[in-house]
């Protein structure tokens, strides 16, 4: 297939340009004739910057999903058919792994599959809560309509990413330089004032006896203290694998002092926004608070929804359960009973996104704010104190020496 570009006039004698996918030129021009379109030039494009790889593996690129998603959906709505706006996606994928996903997809469609059940194959690419409401909306007749929501949903998520992203970027940049400093401190300066200290005919005080022992501990250990730092980080992230350490870190991250406040609204805002978009795009209740149980990304709030979910089945409102478990404030969990009785659940759900949003991005603004002197006094009390534990011998013997 080949992407072609051509400048025809319409039966009301204007002159219009654009794009078809066809196999040859003959073929392109046969298309264009049977839209009653006078051909006044065409010329080959040059397709996209690689070829899919049939041997890449499917995946998709930062932010490529987000935009294959819109410009779908501006094709869709502009009546362009679904095969030729794959082709048109598949030439200019940033990624062979993604080009190749959606060629496996166009494929599948060929075969006479549906677009949300060819997605579907790619779990990798493609979510749950995108395949469902791709789904929907081909259920519905309405898909450009549900693609729209579904490039919405995408990007306000990615925004939210970003915000959380920059809120962390920060601080663990300079905790890591503060270790950093502290542990060179610790390796290879105070242990060269042991012979000083040595010399000097002074008791040395507890804190510099302390900091001296664990400064000469670590340089006499230090592939042990290495190795034992590195094999804590990759300890962490295996049970952060399990279900019962996704659980401990889950609830850590919201109790924490200062970011604590900041991740449940982000749990709060993605599932607000994951279920408001679900109801909007027509998947049925039950189904949604399934999808969001899924992708909430908090376990915290997948087990709430699982446990709302149970009683929902057996004819009983959202609201009620959901107040049972303290990350969901009595502010959601009253707006979501007023949505269930006034038949606008989603619009009240979508008005709860964009609180929460805008809260988050309040305070990713504070904490910048706050963390930059925290963290200078952190590196002041870490690296003032090692100094001062250096410095204490050499002032108590001055004042030893000092005349009464």
């Amino acid at each position: 297939m080949a992407s072609f570009k051509y400048k025809a006039k319409n039966a009301a004698g204007e002159v219009v340009t654009g794009t078809i996918i066809s196999g040859s030129q003959d073929e392109a021009s046969q298309k264009l004739k049977r839209q009653n379109l006078v051909i006044l030039k065409m010329k080959e494009l040059g397709g996209s910057t690689h070829k899919a790889n049939p041997r890449a593996k499917p995946s998709a690129k930062k932010g490529e999903l987000e935009l294959f998603t819109r410009q779908l959906a501006t094709m869709v709505s502009a009546g362009i058919p679904l095969l030729e706006c794959l082709e048109i996606l598949r030439e200019q994928a940033q990624s062979p792994g993604f080009a190749n996903c959606v060629r496996m997809v166009i494929d599948d469609i060929r075969g006479g599959s549906d677009l949300s059940a060819a997605m579907g194959k790619h779990s990798r690419v493609f979510s749950d809560i995108y395949v469902s409401m791709v789904r929907a909306g081909e259920a519905s007749g309405q898909l450009d309509e549900i693609l729209n929501r579904l490039a919405e949903y995408l990007e306000a998520s990615a925004a939210l990413k970003r915000e959380i992203k920059s809120a962390m970027t920060y601080p663990v940049v300079s905790l890591v330089m503060v270790s950093a400093i502290t542990m060179f401190l610790m390796i290879v300066i105070v242990p060269k004032f042991k012979d000083i200290f040595d010399g000097l005919d002074i008791e040395l005080p507890g804190f510099t006896v302390m900091v001296m022992s664990i400064s000469l501990f670590m340089k006499a250990n230090v592939l042990v203290c290495f190795g034992g730092a590195a094999g804590l980080v990759v300890g962490c992230k295996a049970w952060k694998q399990t279900a019962s350490g996704r659980a401990f870190f889950d609830q850590l991250v919201v109790r924490l002092p200062v970011f604590g406040p900041l991740f449940r609204k982000v749990a709060l805002s993605r599932f607000s926004r994951t279920f408001s978009t679900l109801i909007k795009s027509g998947v049925p209740i039950l189904g949604s608070l399934e999808i969001v149980a899924d992708t909430a990304g908090n376990t915290l709030v997948s087990r709430a929804v699982r446990e709302s979910l149970e009683h929902v089945r057996q004819g009983e409102t959202l609201a009620e359960p959901l107040a049972q478990h303290w990350i969901f404030p009595p502010m959601v969990t009253r707006m979501v009973g007023i949505g269930e009785r006034s038949g606008a659940l989603e619009h009240l759900l979508g008005k709860i996104s964009d609180f929460y949003d805008q809260q988050v991005e309040a305070e990713v603004k504070a904490l910048t704010s706050l963390i930059e002197p925290l963290m200078i006094a952190f590196m002041g009390i870490m690296v003032g104190g090692i100094v001062m534990a250096v410095f204490l011998p050499i002032m108590k013997l001055q004042s030893s020496l000092t005349p009464k």
